[in-house]
């Protein structure tokens, strides 16, 4: 019998000090994808430019930019700041799974490291925030280089701590960085949502925080955090399995089969309701496959962030 633990464990290498390199390959690999698709719109010249409004001065479009993208652009100034962007990551226990080696934990942060890159890059402000049963830390939105690697160094040490057998306590956390964050803000959330899986009252307590940010004019994207192969799909080798709840500590054994099809019905009803009430709170959810890589990531945010300034 195989034991399935919800939970972590550290890969190789020093993730505080390598996440940098990471981060900066993945956007330019990004950015260089760009080119060759659909969004070429969004282009490494978006981090030099801003959309032109109507009725602006016409002195600082980019013509040459505009021949090329059928759209004005104006150039941007190195004291513009456009955009503030506060990444909240939930790291809660049910966040190390799979226990071994690459987890949703490791896979948010090192997506909350490539949005920070990006970030930078287009010298917008960007703020970090995290919390299992509370919220452990916030910082408040800069641009600066300092700024930027002090949050490396903050998710270098979240990608190599150990498990905690925290609970999860989204709802509340929301609550309070709606409170803290005092402009109007781009929030960027990374989480299993396990915890308003469970229950009516959870989902009803998600989304009165996901109110409260947007009732204090911050817009919202909700990246939904899962190995889908497993998580979703349910998809186990043909033999029985000895499963542990990574935050209560819950076991049962039993052959993936005979729950397989219960499970992924209770999964599909779920986030069907969950696509559902976001859309009508006008809140962005994402899918986001750890095994899937960075791209829906960047994407998702750059349709956003477009969408804000059009």
């Amino acid at each position: 019998m195989e034991t399935v633990f919800f939970s972590k464990a550290l890969p190789s290498g020093d993730w505080e000090a390598n996440l940098d390199l990471f981060a900066r390959q993945v956007v330019e690999g990004f950015i260089t994808g760009l080119h060759k698709s659909p969004f070429h719109g969004f282009s490494v010249e978006f981090a030099e430019h801003r959309l032109y409004n109507s009725g602006e001065s016409v002195k600082n479009i980019d013509w040459k930019l505009y021949g090329r993208t059928d759209k004005l652009f104006v150039k941007r100034f190195e004291e513009e700041t456009n955009l503030r962007c506060q990444l909240v990551l939930d790291i809660s226990s049910s966040m190390y799974y799979p226990d071994k080696g690459y987890n949703k934990l490791i896979f948010s942060a090192c997506a909350a490291a490539s949005l920070i890159y990006l970030f930078k890059k287009q010298r917008d402000a960007f703020g970090l925030s995290y919390f299992s049963d509370k919220l452990e830390f916030s910082s408040p939105a800069s641009s600066t280089t300092v700024h930027q690697k002090y949050l490396f160094s903050q998710l270098g040490r979240l990608m190599q701590r150990e498990k905690q057998g925290d609970k999860t306590a989204l709802a509340s956390s929301l609550h309070e960085i709606a409170e803290i964050l005092h402009k109007r803000s781009m929030v960027i959330i990374f989480s299993d949502l396990f915890e308003q899986a469970s229950s009516a009252e959870g989902q009803s307590a998600l989304f009165g925080a996901l109110q409260h940010l947007k009732h204090n004019k911050h817009e919202v994207i909700v990246f939904n955090v899962l190995d889908h192969s497993k998580e979703v799909d349910f998809n186990f080798k043909d033999r029985p399995y000895h499963f542990i709840d990574m935050e209560t500590g819950e076991e049962l054994k039993l052959h993936p089969a005979q729950i397989k099809e219960e499970y992924t019905k209770s999964v599909e009803i779920f986030r069907k309701d969950l696509q559902l009430k976001c859309a009508q709170y006008h809140i962005d959810l994402v899918d986001a496959d750890i095994s899937s890589g960075f791209t829906q990531v960047l994407q998702a945010y750059l349709i956003k962030r477009n969408r804000m300034g059009s």
